[in-house]
C-alpha cells in the first residue's frame, strides 16, 4: 500500500474466506456453495440494483438461472446459516454494555402475490401502503450493530386463506402471530444459545405490549421500552397518562444527558425518571425524554432485576436508533430490500445472505477501529467506504465486451417473451 495508508485489503480477503468458510457446511452440494459466495459478492457490490439478474451478470453467468436456484430449490439451511451470522457477530462485537434491539421495516411491493404482502403501515414509506414487513432483531454494541435474526410476518388475511398461503409455500406450521410475539421469539432464540446481553430495546409496538415485557422480565432481563403518551402508567399515587404524570415531576428531577454520539456530536437531552407501582419482582420504571429545543416528549417503560442509574437507562434508550442505522446501511449497502422473490423460502434465503454481507462489513469496521482508532486528519473507516475499498482493491470483477453483449441479448430475448406472454393473457381475457 501506498506511504501512510493502513488498509490492509489481504487481511479483508481472508476475513471474508473465513466467513464463507464459517457457512461452507451449510450447503449439501459444491455448486451452491460457490454461488452462494458469487451472490454475497454481489450484493456487496456498487451495482444500482441487486437483483438476479444483475448479480448473475456481475458473477460471470451466462444467464440468472443458477442464482435463482439457489435462492428456491437448492438444498441448504438459511436458519442455519442465520446461526452462523448471530455467532459470527457475537464473537466479533462481544461487550458487556450488549443491547438487543428489535424493530420491523417495510418494503413497498406491487400485487397480491408476494409472500406477506398486503396494504398495511410501514414506516419506510410513514403511511398505509402496499407492502412487505418484516421484524428484526440487531445486536448492538459500542464495537458496532448489525442485524442476528428476522421473521417476516405475515398477516392474518394471508393466515386464513390457505390457498394463499400453499401458492406462496409458507409451511403449514406458520400461524398467524402480531410483530411483539414475532419479537419474543427471537429474543427467546437468542438468549437461549448463551447470547450476552442484559437489556432489550424497542419502539412503541413492543413497548405497549404486556406479553413481550412479562417474557423479558422472567428471564431478568432489562428493557427499556418506548410508550406512546396516552400509555397508562401506575404509580403509588394513582393511575396517569405518561404525559399527565411528567405535570407532577419536580424540576430538580431533569437531568441533562447525552444519549450517544451522532453524526453531528453527542446527542443531549433532558432525561427524567419516575418508579412505577407494580408488585411483580424487580424495579419498574418510567423514563422521559424532552428535546432541549422543541420541548418534544418521549416515554419508555423500563424495567431491571436490580437497580440502574439514571444514566444506563439513557444508554440503552439511545442504542435503539442503532436499528435504524443498520435498516439503512443494510439496504443501502447490501440490498436487503431489493429483493424481487415471491415465495417464503426464497424471501429467508434473500434476507439471510444480505445480513452476512452487511455483518461482514460492520465487523471489518469494528477490525479497523480498533488498529487504528484514530487516524491523523481523517475519519474512521465507515461501511461505506469499506465496501468501496473492498469491491476495488480485493474483489476486481472483470468482464469484457462480449459478456456484456450477451447479457444485453439475454435479457432483450427474456423481455420480449414476458411481453409476448403478456399481450397473449390480455388478448384472452378481452
Amino acid at each position: 500500500m501506498a506511504a501512510g495508508h493502513s488498509i490492509d485489503p489481504a487481511r479483508w480477503q481472508k476475513a471474508f474466506e473465513v466467513l464463507m468458510g464459517r457457512i461452507a457446511g451449510r450447503f449439501v452440494r459444491v455448486e451452491p456453495r460457490r454461488r452462494a459466495r458469487a451472490f454475497v459478492l454481489g450484493l456487496l457490490s456498487d451495482l444500482p440494483r441487486k437483483n438476479c439478474w444483475t448479480l448473475a451478470e456481475q458473477a460471470g453467468d451466462a444467464n440468472p438461472y443458477g442464482l435463482q436456484h439457489l435462492l428456491s430449490r437448492a438444498k441448504w439451511d438459511a436458519d442455519a446459516v442465520r446461526d452462523d451470522i448471530r455467532g459470527f457477530v457475537v464473537e466479533h462485537l462481544h461487550h458487556e454494555d450488549a443491547v438487543l434491539v428489535v424493530d420491523e421495516t417495510g418494503d413497498l411491493k406491487k400485487g397480491t402475490g408476494t409472500v406477506g404482502v398486503q396494504r398495511q403501515y410501514t414506516g419506510t414509506a410513514g403511511r398505509i401502503e402496499n407492502s412487505q414487513v418484516a421484524v428484526y432483531l440487531a445486536y448492538s454494541t459500542p464495537l458496532g450493530h448489525a442485524a442476528i435474526d428476522r421473521e417476516l410476518y405475515v398477516p392474518r388475511s394471508w393466515t386464513e386463506d390457505t390457498a394463499r398461503c400453499q401458492a406462496a409455500g409458507i409451511p403449514d406450521n406458520v400461524a398467524f402471530a402480531t410483530k411483539p410475539a414475532l419479537a419474543v421469539r427471537m429474543i427467546t432464540r437468542t438468549l437461549d444459545v448463551g447470547v450476552p446481553a442484559s437489556w432489550v430495546a424497542g419502539d412503541e409496538v413492543y413497548g405497549a405490549n404486556p406479553h413481550l415485557r412479562t417474557a423479558l422480565e422472567k428471564r431478568q432481563v432489562g428493557y427499556v421500552l418506548a410508550v406512546a403518551r396516552d400509555h397508562q402508567i401506575t404509580t403509588h399515587a394513582g393511575t396517569f397518562r405518561a404525559d399527565a404524570l411528567i405535570e407532577k415531576l419536580p424540576r430538580r428531577a431533569w437531568q441533562k444527558l447525552s444519549a450517544g454520539a451522532g453524526a453531528k456530536g453527542h446527542r443531549f437531552y433532558d432525561w427524567a425518571l419516575a418508579d412505577l407501582a407494580d408488585d411483580r419482582p424487580g424495579h419498574h420504571q418510567l423514563l422521559v425524554r424532552r428535546n432541549r429545543r422543541t420541548g418534544e416528549l418521549a416515554f419508555y417503560r423500563c424495567y431491571s432485576a436490580a437497580p440502574v442509574p439514571l444514566s444506563t437507562l439513557v444508554r440503552v434508550a439511545g442504542r435503539r436508533w442503532t436499528v435504524e442505522e443498520t435498516f439503512q446501511s443494510g439496504k443501502g449497502l447490501t440490498g436487503l430490500d431489493e429483493h424481487q422473490v415471491r415465495r417464503w423460502t426464497s424471501w429467508h434465503r434473500w434476507v439471510t445472505l444480505a445480513m452476512l454481507a452487511h455483518a461482514f462489513l460492520t465487523v471489518v469496521r469494528a477490525d479497523e477501529h480498533a488498529r487504528h482508532p484514530k487516524p491523523d486528519g481523517l475519519i474512521p473507516l465507515t461501511c461505506n467506504e469499506i465496501q468501496r475499498l473492498f469491491i476495488a482493491l480485493v474483489v476486481r470483477p472483470i468482464h469484457g465486451t462480449a459478456h456484456r453483449l450477451k447479457w444485453s441479448h439475454w435479457r432483450r430475448r427474456h423481455q420480449a417473451r414476458s411481453q409476448a406472454s403478456h399481450y397473449q393473457r390480455q388478448a384472452a381475457q378481452t
